[in-house]
């Protein structure tokens, strides 16, 4: 390894201090006699300042240099109250590590106007902007502290397939692969997969993974390859066991985020505002009636709430404080959902988080008695012979359960407020969009 100092290191308290610094050259600028170089690593910037009449050899080495040349500097550190963060670095050797071509596909030391397709097209370029790095060190913030959560819950980190022969949704949104000498899908959800493993025993679990939607969309908050917190939990007394799982979790991860990534934040420009008090916890029909009653909305479909439904409703909550809310209870729920339950005021143990006006997850109890599992999956038109991997799992004993999965892209695009969810992946996916 090269050895090198982070740019964060080097503070106004390391002056007078030797140090070799190494990044790529975020901006130049040459005022006759001085060239101020900022370089760039993915802790931050810092400045170094060439000055011919102190040494003509190093001076005429930086005038060679262009924007995103990768350099390795070694001076010494001077404090000064002109520099960024008070500090800058003298320098006395420069080394050329990798030169870039000219002209760049994108300026990534000023705001550029290059739309999104072009960023996605470049994005190993894309991604050098602070502003764009700050997105994915938030996105690592976020994901570290959702897991230490879990972990200290004494909960399990499992791997499930990305390929199956059957998928957990079902319907026509499945990515077909050729598997052998048979039909194989790309996963959909680890979902049936967790309920079999709470069978054997895993009874605290979670699993950070991908999912893959084959549906053909158009939307700010839809991709083809989805990236999932997935939590299953079993020996539950209701679905809000599992609601619980998710607010305490959720919450550590926003203070974690507040606490951890405060330069971030900064760089987006973003407030974060951890939700205090108990997310609320409305029914469908509860919401479905604040959007007749409030904005006079009525979604097409009558069995979910539709994007414009969503957003109304985070604004209904927002105004009173609760940035998050769990809906309860929606109708016409997957074969894997309780529903029906005698004495439930609501048509199904399942639940969708919304999160600043969006739906970050969908979980819920799940059926754990293989009779209603199998009558259910037969009223909705699944023949229970295409599941029996998964249904031979429950004739062995399995604890009533729930979970949920959440989705990490739309937490991200959430809390850097972004406008588009493909700016919180590195590389995204979607129906015309399979490189780079």
């Amino acid at each position: 390894m090269i050895e090198r100092t982070y740019t964060d290191e080097i503070t106004s308290e390391s002056d007078g201090i030797a140090t070799t610094i190494a990044g790529h050259v975020h901006e130049l600028r040459d005022i006759g006699g001085l060239i101020f170089v900022i370089l760039r690593d993915r802790k931050g910037l810092l400045q170094v300042v060439f000055k011919e009449d102190d040494d003509p050899a190093l001076f005429e080495q930086a005038t060679e240099l262009n924007y995103e040349d990768i350099v390795k500097i070694r001076g010494t550190a001077a404090a000064t109250e002109q520099a960024h963060r008070g500090v800058e670095l003298v320098p006395d050797k420069l080394t050329l590590l990798s030169g870039a071509h000219t002209p760049l596909p994108m300026d990534v030391a000023k705001d550029t106007d290059a739309n999104l397709g072009t960023r996605l097209d470049k994005r190993y370029v894309d991604v050098r902007a602070p502003e764009t790095r700050a997105v994915f060190a938030l996105r690592s913030t976020l994901l570290t502290a959702m897991r230490e959560w879990f972990v200290a819950k004494d909960f399990e980190e499992v791997d499930t397939p990305a390929l199956s022969a059957a998928g957990a949704e079902g319907g026509a949104d499945l990515f077909p692969v050729v598997y052998y000498d048979r039909e194989a899908f790309l996963s959909q959800s680890p979902q049936l997969y967790k309920q079999m493993l709470v069978a054997a025993g895993f009874d605290r679990l979670f699993e950070v993974g991908h999912a893959f939607r084959a549906e053909d969309f158009a939307t700010s908050r839809h991709v083809s390859e989805i990236s999932m917190f997935d939590v299953e939990l079993g020996y539950i007394e209701s679905h809000h066991d599992v609601m619980d799982v998710q607010e305490e979790s959720l919450r550590y991860t926003l203070e974690r985020v507040v606490d951890d990534a405060a330069s971030e934040l900064d760089l987006l420009d973003v407030e974060l505002i951890v939700p205090t008090d108990d997310f609320p916890r409305i029914s469908f029909e509860e919401a479905q009636t604040i959007l007749r009653e409030e904005y006079d909305h009525r979604p097409d479909d009558q069995t979910d709430l539709d994007t414009r439904g969503e957003k109304l409703l985070g604004k209904y909550f927002a105004e009173r404080g609760h940035p998050a809310i769990f809906v309860v209870g929606y109708p016409d729920e997957k074969f894997y959902y309780r529903q029906d339950v005698p004495g439930d005021a609501i048509a199904s143990r399942k639940f969708d988080l919304l999160y600043r006006g969006q739906e970050l997850s969908s979980g819920g109890q799940r059926e754990h008695d293989l009779d209603r599992l199998t009558k259910t999956m037969e009223q909705q038109g699944v023949d229970p012979a295409d599941f029996e991997f998964y249904l031979d799992a429950f004739r062995y004993g399995v604890p009533p359960h729930g979970g949920y999965g959440l989705g990490i892209d739309r937490l991200v695009q959430q809390v850097a407020d972004l406008d588009n969810i493909k700016e919180a992946i590195l590389f995204p996916r979607d129906p015309d969009r399979l490189t780079p």
